[in-house]
Parts: C-alpha cells; structure tokens; sequence
C-alpha cells in the first residue's frame, strides 16, 4: 500500500499504489538530535515547547513535528518494472525509520545504501542493516552495496571494524553482523557511478569550512538533487544543478536547520530559501529542520514565499511518499 500527504501534512493510504512508477520516500526530515528535542521533554520550558509537545501526542502518520535522522529511500522502478530500495544514509534513528515506514510502505529490503558522510546521523544505523537483510547465523549472504567516500570509510573503519574488516582472526567467533560490499566513489560532480540500476552524481558541498559531505544528483526523466548537509555550496556542484547552469532541477531536496540566523555547518532558513532563488528548482522540499520549524505555520509561510517567488518550496516530512518518474 501507499501512501501521499493531504495539506495539512498527515500520511494517508491510496489503496491502490502505481507499482510500475518510482517513487521517493522521506524516512527522516530532522536534524542530528531528531526532534522532539529531548530537553524539551526533561526539562520543559512553561509554556511547554509547543513543536515537542505535539510531537509525542499524535500518531507518526499524522504527526509531520515528529523527525528521525534525515534519510531517504528510493524505490526505483526500471524499464523492466522491477523495484529496487536504495537508501540514503542510515543514522541514529533507522531502526525506527523501519518500524515506522518500511512496514507503513511495505517496503521488503534495501539493494543498496550511498553515504553523504560519516557522522552519527548519517552512519550509527549501519549495524542495524542486518535486520533488514536475510538471516543467516554465519553471515553467508550477498553483502548489500555501500557508496561512500574514501574519507568516510576510514572512518567508519574505526567506528565499525567488525563490519570493514572481513578477515576473522585466529580462534575468532563468528558473529552475526550486517554484511557489506563497501564501493568507494569520488568526491567530483563530473564522476558518475551506477547503483542498482540508478545513475547518480557526486554532489560535494562543504560542511563546514573544514569538511566536505556528499549530496547526490540522480533521474532522467526528472533530475533530482538531495543535499542533506550543506554550509556553503562549491561552484562545480552549484552550477550542475543550476537553472542557468547544467539544466533545472525537477526537485531539489535541501538542508535548512534553524528558523533565524545562520550557523557554522548547516544552511538555516534564510540562507536555505537564498539558494534556492539561485538554483532555481521548478519544486523544492526541505529537510534537516530542529523543533524550531512547526510544519503547519511554517508551511503556510513558505506557500505565500512560493507564491510570490514562483517556486514551490515546502517542508518535507517524515513518512512523505512523493511518485515521480526517474
């Protein structure tokens, strides 16, 4: 079964789903500590926050204030009409991205993951991918794709050596952990790479003026950009997914973390809406948001900006199922 979002953000069944068409699939639209904020629950403020209260008092389906880990899951549909499930990053809140949206979506499995980077909220689920792939107490099971860069695989190398290192040690158990072919790509817009039957762009962005994250340029049909984590954007990728530069983006999916100001290693609000005057997407959906950001109201105020700049931009939210063709 699937399911879309009526305008006032709640997931609702179709009944009947379109299983011939693609279709993106947002498990995640929060930032690192997800929300609700958890001091807004330990120690709440009089009046209590308003965002973090609501967001434990309504179902997931129709609760858009409730955000996991920004993550999302592409069901690709090919020419043969086979799905295919590839993820976007695997954070601290994947376990209940699954339980929330893999069985409200019926989605069976995951053919591959990409990594934006290595941070908690894009890698600490990774343990909990074997939970979604065949059981075998041995390990004896096809490894599922991981694209990542080489800076990031180091390390996570560390963070996880039971799951890169694949050679036991002398009188070392066996231990059943996620397996995983882990596929190093390039941090260069111009170096495509194939998953699971998807084209896909490197879309280096800083993250910080002393990191680099990945987003991703992906679809034919209709060309989409996911960027997750993002302080300032690199000519190469700006120019890519530009209007005026490599062609206009049918969807562009952008970080935007606090309502007002400006910090260190995310786009806020100003700075998010900034660019994507620039870029100028025919739609654009926002992602990464802290409980600042009430669906409902800043909705409303993103549908008068979308009038009077005459780009469509709203917040995503978890559990949105969007069909497109790619």
């Amino acid at each position: 079964m699937a399911a879309t979002s009526d305008a006032a953000g709640n997931v609702t069944p179709n009944g009947s789903a379109e299983t011939s068409q693609s279709a993106l699939i947002f498990l995640g639209t929060g930032c690192s500590s997800a929300v609700p904020n958890a001091m807004c629950l330990i120690q709440p403020s009089d009046p209590p926050c308003p965002v973090c209260s609501q967001s434990l008092s309504l179902p997931p389906e129709g609760n858009p204030n409730y955000r996991c880990n920004t993550s999302l899951l592409i069901d690709y549909c090919g020419d043969e009409g086979e799905h295919k499930y590839i993820l976007i990053d695997v954070g601290k809140t994947f376990r209940e991205q699954v339980l929330r949206w893999f069985t409200f979506h019926k989605i069976p499995l995951v053919d591959c993951i990409l990594l934006t980077h290595e941070h908690a909220d894009a890698v600490l689920g990774l343990d909990d991918i074997r939970a979604v792939q065949p059981f075998s107490p041995t390990n004896d099971i096809d490894p599922t794709p991981i694209y990542l860069s080489q800076h990031a695989m180091e390390s996570i190398a560390v963070k996880f050596p039971y799951l890169a290192k694949k050679k036991l040690k002398p009188g070392q158990e066996v231990r059943r952990v996620a397996q995983l072919d882990w596929r190093i790509i390039d941090n260069d817009c111009s170096k495509k790479f194939v998953a699971s039957g998807l084209q896909f762009f490197p879309l280096p962005v800083m993250h910080g003026e002393d990191y680099v994250c990945l987003g991703f340029l992906f679809g034919e049909r209709s060309r989409v950009a996911y960027i997750s984590d993002v302080s300032r954007f690199l000519p190469p990728t700006e120019y890519l997914i530009s209007k005026h530069g490599g062609g206009q983006l049918d969807l562009l999916i952008l970080d935007t973390l606090y309502k007002k100001g400006s910090h260190n290693t995310h786009f806020c609000f100003p700075q998010t809406l900034d660019a994507v005057k620039r870029i100028c997407p025919k739609k654009a959906l926002l992602i990464g948001m802290t409980h600042e950001f009430d669906h409902h109201k800043d909705n409303e105020f993103l549908m008068e900006w979308s009038r009077r700049e005459g780009i469509p931009v709203q917040l995503a939210h978890d559990g949105m199922r969007i069909p497109i063709a790619l």
